[in-house]
């Protein structure tokens, strides 16, 4: 991992970040039936305008991954509450996968709640995705039952929790 950089995306960085966003969910089928939904994904502009975006970026300057930094009470919360750090949209490039980009992105956002000063961090992941479930819970991250959601009648998300 020490080709690649974490960090805030630069503004000519942003469509290829939302592009990877996209793909991500994309060749995973989890964006069957949400129409919409891609759009939201690839609007990097203004989750850095409404949260805090990271880009996992190698040497060469390709973005490999991002994740979407949310404090609670902010448009882009969901489940999070006072005290708690919560990140969405956690993406790695399919060309990527392997390498740990996940797993460093993850960390950077347990990183960032730290020098807050905040003790927990939360998300909700969709069902389906149990790569990423495994990855969550290889890194202490606990299932938090009861703030399991549907946005929608089709979409069930299932939430989780780490102390920090």
């Amino acid at each position: 991992m020490g080709d690649v950089e974490i960090r805030p995306p630069r503004p000519e960085e942003y469509a290829a970040a939302g592009a990877v966003t996209v793909q991500a969910y994309d060749v995973d089928g989890h964006l069957a039936g949400d129409v919409g939904y891609d759009a939201e994904l690839r609007d990097i502009a203004r989750r850095v305008e409404l949260a805090e975006v990271l880009v996992a970026v190698d040497a060469a300057g390709e973005v490999l991954g991002t994740v979407t930094v949310v404090r609670p009470g902010s448009p882009y919360a969901e489940i999070s509450r006072p005290g708690e750090l919560e990140f969405r949209m956690l993406a790695v490039a399919p060309s990527a996968r392997g390498r740990g980009i996940g797993e460093a992105l993850t960390k950077a956002v347990l990183d960032r709640a730290r020098g807050l000063g905040i003790r927990q961090v939360v998300l909700s992941s969709l069902d389906g995705m149990r790569s990423a479930h495994r990855l969550y819970e290889r890194l202490g991250f606990a299932r938090l039952a009861e703030r399991d959601w549907r946005p929608y009648p089709h979409i069930s998300l299932i939430a989780y929790r780490i102390d920090v």
